[in-house]
């Protein structure tokens, strides 16, 4: 039987097991397998980025949106520390993701090599398993299990390291085999515990977040919510797994609280959360949700290391979402409600809170997301990274449907315009718009060009305040006037992207911006809108001003 490279049955092995992108930049490291792909672009499209980090943040959104891992190449080193990012975003977001990185040649171990770095060491806490492959027979092995880890139970990234001579030795291939995910599963009787539980609380609350959801999983949760007049919240940056329009609705666990939505979590008595951590955004620093004097708790996680981790559960079910759903939707009946009048304002009290507030600059930010709401259809896919700028996303925008929204848990910046990418090439038939602060944007700012490159027609807004604005608000709250650091002299936003060969435009009224987001869209290539804006609007009907009036924090 013939012999074939490492690098080749490293991407037989990639394409068996249905990967059909690739991720990268390219390197030395690994020529083996690029030269392996080169064979293999009928079935696997290789993605060419300007930074590792992007790479990274592309693999990772492609397994947040489609559930499959997601798959990029980085070469040694500084390859690898640059594509930590993603990998980090990946075990925050438990997104399923395999990053594989080229190594110095095995007898070149232990002599600090050049770009020489060991990889177990540098994942070891971020990822669900880290190897080193060192025998070129077993890359098969070691490939399947990395997909089996990275999509059982709680998905996660996985990070194989692959010497440069492990990719060139030859040897004879043996039978395929592709993995299957194994996932816990649920009954009828953790189905069942939700009623008993329900039918003696008062001031109940659902809480939706977490990976491992889909389609069907969202419309069950939504029928069981409304059926049943419970409040729904979903979890930091999962506002796309419950429809927003729902009469159960009321609010994202983000960093855009009201008073009202933080009384309401507070004074629940049952929190029956399905998917989600509970992590520190989403309880508000563990304060709306102590660990020490939380209301009784039913938790369903597809992770049981994390059941009673932190927050010990009346009842702990071991599932998926879809799972238990299924089985919710199949085993329990609609009780009574004497919580629906509460579910009811605060439903109302959510839709109130999306109406536009007022700007302090001619760009109301506000206004512009509205617009964006009124006027994308209802799978189009928004993408954004981190800053204050998302704060209006949160509450402006309202999602429909699973999958239509692409953000950071991790809260890492740069984030929007790599996941945005990915989306449009994956899904080149729907809208995909990222919304960038200045800041943010600027952290990949040359993936303008890889969009360019392979036809991905995104439409990128920057908004623009000259400034990182979430660590100046924190600035002026803590030490008023005295900033530092914070300001920023930017490029003009849209020559860049002109220069990258993308259609750029400024906007500097709200007036101007439909139109302006119209013609960006009607290009049929990549977009980017610059939204000049003022640092004074430092969230959602919050001034500068106001907040030096409130003093230091003590």
């Amino acid at each position: 039987m013939a012999t074939v490279s490492g690098g080749e049955l490293l991407v037989r092995t990639l394409v068996e097991s249905g990967v059909d992108h690739v991720f990268c930049v390219p390197g030395e490291s690994f020529l083996s397998a690029l030269d392996a792909m080169y064979d293999a672009t009928a079935q696997l499209r290789v993605i060419t980025c300007r930074h590792e980090g992007a790479a990274a943040n592309m693999a990772e959104a492609y397994g947040r949106l489609t559930g499959r891992p997601g798959v990029c190449f980085v070469t040694r080193g500084p390859g690898a520390t640059h594509a930590s990012v993603g990998v980090h975003t990946a075990e925050q977001g438990s997104s399923p993701m395999l990053l594989l990185v080229g190594q110095i040649p095995r007898g070149h171990a232990d002599r600090r090599s050049l770009q020489e770095v060991d990889y177990k060491q540098l994942f070891g806490g971020m990822a669900k398993f880290v190897a080193e492959i060192t025998d070129t027979a077993r890359i098969p092995e070691y490939v399947n299990r990395a997909f089996h880890v990275a999509v059982s139970g709680e998905p996660g990234p996985v990070v194989l390291s692959l010497p440069e001579d492990v990719l060139t030795d030859r040897c004879t291939p043996g039978d395929p085999h592709r993995a299957e995910a194994a996932q816990p599963r649920s009954n009828a009787l953790g189905a069942l515990g939700i009623e008993h539980e329900l039918a003696e609380a008062t001031r109940p609350l659902m809480i939706v977040g977490g990976s491992s959801w889909g389609e069907q999983a969202c419309a069950d949760a939504v029928a069981y919510a409304e059926a049943n007049q419970l409040p729904v919240a979903t979890a930091f940056r999962r506002q796309d797994l419950f429809d927003n329009y729902s009469s159960s609705y009321i609010g994202e666990l983000g960093m855009e609280k009201s008073e009202a939505f933080k009384a309401r979590v507070r004074e629940s008595d049952l929190l029956v959360v399905i998917g989600a951590r509970l992590d520190e955004t989403t309880t508000g620093g563990y304060d709306l949700i102590d660990p020490g004097s939380a209301p009784r708790l039913i938790h369903v996680h597809p992770n049981l290391a994390e059941l009673g981790a932190l927050y010990q559960p009346a009842r702990a079910i071991n599932s998926t979402p879809g799972d238990f759903l299924a089985w919710l939707r199949e085993t329990t009946s609609v009780i009574s409600a004497p919580w629906a009048e509460g579910t009811i304002a605060a439903h109302a009290d959510y839709v109130d809170s999306t109406t536009p507030v007022p700007a302090i600059g001619d760009v109301n930010l506000a206004e512009v997301i509205a617009h964006l709401a009124a006027n994308l259809p209802d799978n189009a896919i928004l993408t954004h990274g981190a800053g204050n700028y998302a704060a209006w996303i949160q509450r402006f925008y309202r999602f429909t449907r699973p999958g239509t929204l692409l953000a950071p848990p991790s809260g890492a910046m740069g984030y929007g315009l790599p996941a945005a990418i990915m989306a449009k090439l994956v899904h080149p038939e729907r809208d995909v718009v990222s919304i960038s602060g200045d800041g943010c944007f600027q952290m990949y700012p040359q993936e303008l060009a890889t969009a360019v490159q392979f036809g991905a027609a995104i439409t990128a807004i920057v908004v623009n305040n000259g400034s990182y604005g979430t660590i100046r608000m924190h600035q002026e709250r803590a030490h008023p006037g005295r900033v530092i650091a914070t300001d920023l002299r930017n490029p003009d936003f849209a020559a860049l992207a002109r220069a990258y060969g993308a259609h750029g435009e400024t906007v500097e009224t709200t007036e101007d911006f439909a139109a302006a987001f119209k013609r960006a869209q009607e290009t049929g290539r990549p977009a980017l809108i610059e939204l000049r804006t003022s640092i004074e609007d430092v969230r959602p009907g919050l001034t500068l001003d106001e907040l030096r009036a409130d003093g230091p924090r003590t």
